[in-house]
């Protein structure tokens, strides 16, 4: 997906772009405020990965992170003027893709609930995430690990929006702690403190289910 197809309108006078593989981002927002459109699809491209494992840490969809993502980089482009640079553009864009994220699953949760009054939003991505198909004849080991996957998307899905979506941006591998405060607004400590209990929570419903050897 190009950088571009993110922007929904470009400034009718643009520079000669230039090669932008080895400028930082702080020069590629100066430039694409100045109306490259090559430099704000570098950008776009150095992140766009990151945007969509954020804004899915919350949907759990692919179809409905990549709309949040293109959201986010619309928003991000056309408020190039207010990133003032007290913080790296990555976790700037990344705020915004979160805030997209999240004003999306509550517009879907709202249509959910209007739509059934038993079915709620953690329903469906529950059953999303733990379909296993019942032709499954894998050998007995596997068939062992796909129902501790399958344990373990309960457990997550049983999680708090709040602790769920943290644990998730954390077991990405994307994102240090600091930008995950940054993402969501929460102090750092509060952020490790959220992952710890996530994690101990996932591990009593295991146990619970008989693994008793989960950590």
């Amino acid at each position: 997906m190009a950088g571009p197809a993110y922007v929904a309108k470009h400034p009718t006078t643009v520079p000669t772009a230039v090669s932008t593989g080895w400028v930082d981002d702080a020069d590629l927002v100066d430039r694409a405020r100045k109306g490259d459109s090559s430099a704000f699809g570098e950008l776009v491209d150095r992140h766009r990965l990151r945007v969509y494992r954020a804004a899915l840490a919350v949907l759990r969809s692919h179809a409905d992170a990549e709309d949040a993502a293109q959201d986010a980089f619309i928003a991000a482009y056309r408020h190039l003027a207010r990133f003032r640079g007290d913080s790296a553009f990555r976790t700037w864009l990344l705020a915004i893709a979160w805030r997209k994220a999240i004003t999306r699953r509550r517009h879907m949760t709202s249509i959910w609930r209007r739509m059934n009054g038993r079915r709620s939003a953690s329903g469906s991505a529950d059953q999303e995430m733990t379909e296993v198909a019942s032709t499954d004849r894998t050998p007995e080991r596997l068939a062992d690990d796909h129902e501790l996957r399958r344990q373990i998307r309960h457990a997550i899905i049983a999680l708090t929006p709040v602790l769920r979506d943290t644990l998730l941006l954390t077991q990405s591998g994307d994102y240090t702690y600091e930008e995950i405060s940054a993402i969501v607004g929460a102090p750092v400590g509060t952020i490790k403190w959220r992952v710890s209990e996530a994690r101990r929570l996932v591990r009593r419903q295991l146990r619970a289910q008989g693994y008793a050897d989960v950590g």
